[in-house]
């Protein structure tokens, strides 16, 4: 049956723009976490009742029991650093003038990865307390830069 002769079993080459469009969208539990961050200066995470166990940022679903989760709740601003690394190269392969701290900070039983500042990169710890910094209302648009970095309590 193989080779199958067809005019589609050649690769097919377009000149030009291609026009692509898409539109991505944070889904349900993304958005209320974003517009939050955006609108309040406030983290989101959800609280599972079974489970007790609180996501940052916030889901729809545990991810133990899978019970839905509709118990949106305010987390506090300071977490800890659960793990660090210190950048010293741009992705590029330059070096960087300043070297920049990039975290995984714990929010309840969730987090987010940051960056911390106002700290010398040798003075950062693990199980340090840092709390969030975020830009003014109106340089908010909607997305995790909302908060400009985490520093040291």
């Amino acid at each position: 049956m193989y080779p199958f002769h067809h005019p589609f079993d050649r690769p097919v080459h377009y000149e030009g723009l291609f026009p692509v469009t898409n539109r991505y969208t944070y889904g349900i539990a993304s958005e209320k976490f974003f517009r939050a961050l955006k609108e309040e200066g406030i983290i989101l995470g959800t609280h599972c009742p079974h489970c007790d166990k609180l996501y940052v940022p916030g889901t729809i679903f545990c991810e133990t029991c899978l019970s839905e989760l509709e118990d949106w709740r305010a987390v506090d601003n300071v977490g800890r650093v659960d793990t660090f690394t210190v950048l010293y190269k741009n992705l590029d392969g330059t070096y960087r003038t300043e070297p920049e701290i990039v975290a995984f900070i714990r929010l309840g039983d969730g987090g987010l990865v940051h960056r911390l500042a106002e700290i010398d990169p040798k003075s950062v710890l693990i199980g340090m307390q840092v709390a969030a910094v975020f830009k003014p209302p109106e340089e908010r648009t909607g997305n995790i830069l909302d908060i400009r970095y985490f520093k040291p309590v």
